[in-house]
């Protein structure tokens, strides 16, 4: 499924809880009404950047794991779509709230453009 057109594979995904607590614990955040985005600069050598990486979190309390895995995919295909505009040294944690499941696509469109434009996308 990695090789498919469209994937979304591990070298762009912030995968374990280190990474996550880096970003919650040093970048800022943007608090929209569908997620809070928690943004990092990583410090590491351009080099070693292989493009900016994002997670997704959906707290048990939003819902059902099928409702949450239905927000969770909704955001990130609109983000995937547009991450290769932003610089590689961009870590970003996507929170979701509950507002997101019920979003028409447009508003989760803008929201996701108002973090990237405020990394500098």
């Amino acid at each position: 499924m990695s090789g498919q057109t469209g994937s979304f594979p591990k070298s762009r995904r912030l995968l374990r809880p280190a990474e996550f607590r880096a970003v919650y614990g040093r970048g800022f955040k943007i608090p929209c009404s569908c997620f809070v985005a928690f943004c990092l600069k990583a410090t590491e050598p351009p080099e070693s950047l292989d493009g900016p990486r994002v997670g997704f979190t959906t707290p048990k309390a939003l819902g059902r794991a099928v409702l949450r895995n239905r927000m969770r995919r909704r955001l990130r295909e609109t983000v995937r779509t547009r991450l290769s505009r932003l610089d590689p040294s961009w870590r970003i944690v996507w929170n979701l709230r509950r507002a997101a499941l019920e979003a028409p696509h447009v508003q989760l469109i803008s929201e996701v453009e108002k973090v990237l434009t405020r990394c500098g996308a």
